[in-house]
């Protein structure tokens, strides 16, 4: 593949303007942690709400849709679709409880929550757990991602993608802080949307494809063009929508897709004006996320079938490219080198200005949890700003280090998706009750991750799980293995919970009047405050909102889903299915404008 001068020039001008971005705003982000993090905590709804969707649009990402609609069709999407449940839950349910929490991290929320040696110890491990081990594996996908596409459309080793991209990305995000990541984020939302959509009208208008109807007609992709699993395979519709609808989305700990919001998604939350413009960035992020920006990688997947129909034509293509790196998402960067001079590198710009956007989210964001929830905490609780925010640059550097390492051994970013999935099974539960649940404890926590931990590499790596899922003599079938996880954790810590004290009063109370969280988990509490005479109650002529916020979700994702089956039936040239889900998508839609309206000003 050659690229044009035209190419290079695209290319150049973006990297120069985000490093321009990021030392621009270095004097304003250096200032105190809080502008480093959270850019003080004035953010608007609009500029929040791309930021979320330009940091979820990773150089993984792509490559992840590929792989699965390569392996189980344009169905096998359900495994992420089902998490629009979770982020509807966080956008009308849990984002104003984030705002009225005022933490600068959502780890802080422990010392609000929790009290005790046990919620130091958690906020602690978790920092660790979280900022550490879990974003430095996510990081190592996203580059991983990055590797294969500059080795296929670049020629480049490993090695040097992964030096020529973590370079440029440490070096914006240790100087521009939280700031330059939402401001870069903007430029890359509307330069990915350009280059991605651009990509799929030209790649399936290739005359190895033939246009969209010689696409959708073509024998080697018949059995995966459905957006709903073949209902007659019992295997395909537990795994890729049962399980997903039924016990995923609420029950599974995953970055960006936390059960009652959390991590970097929290921090956009926490980073806004206010409560109302915390739900419209997680609004506006869910309906681009899940509906619209996922068709142009799915059609341009569908046509690499036709090019590049298994791995040995890719492998046929790309000749020099190492073994131990070939998989089914290689075909979208395979794909990409069709493309001319000019949306070559425009596309090439959007999947670097991708890369940077997600590395640098997640070094700003586990950073966050290094400083504030362990440096801080545990090592130096009188740093001053000027320390954190050093301390900040120094562990943005050795992230980077360690994901880079790691990439350079891994060579399959579904692998990494499902091993993620099924570490976090049955601790999600506990993120959505301990709101609304006083006696959710840290104990709770505590033995939730250790367990689903310790049962999730008992079955990926011990002889346990071939033993209990082999598909010849196994005593379940291979779908049982996440509902499994699940069951034994949730039991596990709900024992814990109950055979350990539950937090005290005076935790409690405070917790419950500083986020207001409502609702009958918390009778106790409140009827043990009217006895103290203590007033934990702001407003007791308002009503509990959560019902109408479940039924502002459930609108919500009728919407969402319709314009997501909408948008792929207009694709598709099915109009007996298009113009009925456009419809109810516009009706929902409205019946979900006066959900809202009656809800918005209310106070949980």
């Amino acid at each position: 593949m050659h690229l044009s001068f035209l190419d290079w020039f695209i290319i150049i001008f973006f990297l120069s303007l985000t490093l321009g971005i990021g030392i621009y705003v270095s004097k304003k982000a250096g200032r105190n942690s809080s502008e480093f993090f959270l850019s003080g905590k004035n953010m608007p709804w609009w500029l929040l709400g791309v930021s979320m969707v330009a940091t979820t649009f990773s150089t993984d990402t792509p490559n992840l849709v590929t792989d699965i609609v390569r392996t189980n069709g344009v169905s096998g999407n359900w495994v992420w679709w089902a998490f629009l449940l979770t982020g509807l839950l966080t956008v009308f349910v849990y984002a104003k409880l984030w705002r009225k929490s005022n933490v600068n991290t959502d780890l802080e929320f422990y010392q609000i929550r929790y009290g005790g040696a046990s919620a130091k110890f958690l906020r602690k491990f978790r920092a660790i757990y979280l900022g550490i081990i879990f974003n430095v594996i996510t990081m190592s996908a996203v580059t991983l991602a990055a590797i294969k596409i500059g080795g296929i459309m670049l020629n480049l080793e490993p090695w040097q993608t992964v030096i020529g991209a973590g370079l440029i990305t440490v070096i914006f995000s240790a100087l521009g802080g939280f700031k330059g990541v939402i401001y870069t984020d903007f430029i890359l939302f509307f330069l990915a949307m350009v280059g991605s959509i651009g990509a799929a009208i030209y790649l399936v208008n290739i005359p190895e494809v033939g246009g969209i109807n010689s696409l959708i007609s073509n024998e080697n992709i018949s059995n995966k063009l459905s957006i709903l699993p073949d209902l007659s395979d019992k295997n395909a519709l537990i795994t890729l929508l049962i399980i997903p609808l039924a016990v995923q989305w609420w029950s599974s700990w995953y970055p960006g897709a936390e059960p009652g919001g959390g991590g970097y998604i929290a921090q956009r939350m926490l980073a806004a004006k206010d409560g109302n413009h915390a739900i419209g960035a997680t609004f506006f992020f869910n309906i681009m996320h899940y509906a619209l920006r996922p068709w142009p990688w799915i059609i341009v997947a569908l046509a690499s079938l036709v090019v590049f129909p298994d791995l040995d034509s890719i492998r046929e293509a790309f000749p020099n490219l190492s073994e131990d790196k070939l998989g089914n998402d290689l075909a979208y960067p395979a794909m990409l080198t069709m493309l001319p001079s000019g949306l070559l590198g425009l596309v090439l710009a959007s999947l670097i200005a991708a890369y940077m956007s997600t590395i640098s989210t997640q070094l700003n964001w586990g950073s966050s949890y290094i400083v504030y929830d362990f440096y801080k905490q545990q090592i130096n609780p009188e740093a001053s700003e000027k320390r954190l925010v050093a301390v900040g640059r120094i562990s943005t550097v050795i992230l980077m280090v360690f994901s880079a390492v790691l990439a350079l051994l891994l060579q399959n970013a579904l692998q990494l998706f499902n091993l993620l999935l099924v570490f976090g099974a049955g601790t999600g539960l506990i993120f959505i009750l301990r709101w609304f649940w006083w006696r959710i404890n840290a104990w709770s926590e505590i033995t939730a991750m250790f367990a689903s931990g310790i049962i999730s590499l008992s079955l990926k790596l011990t002889p346990l799980g071939n033993f209990l899922f082999n598909p010849v003599d196994g005593f379940f079938e291979d779908y049982m293995e996440y509902p499994l996880v699940v069951a034994v954790t949730t039991l596990i810590w709900l024992f814990a919970t109950f055979i350990t004290k539950p937090e005290s009063k005076n935790v409690l109370m405070g917790f419950y009047k500083k986020t207001q969280p409502g609702g009958p988990g918390w009778k106790k509490v409140i009827a043990q405050a009217e006895i103290d005479n203590v007033k934990i109650i702001s407003n007791s002529d308002q009503k509990w909102t959560v019902p109408s916020g479940i039924k502002a979700m459930i609108l919500g994702c009728i919407m969402i889903y319709s314009i997501m089956f909408a948008t792929g039936f207009w694709i598709y040239s099915e109009l007996t299915y298009a113009i009925p889900t456009t419809f109810l998508s516009i009706f929902s839609g409205y019946f979900l404008y006066k959900a809202w309206m009656r809800i918005k000003d209310s106070v949980l």
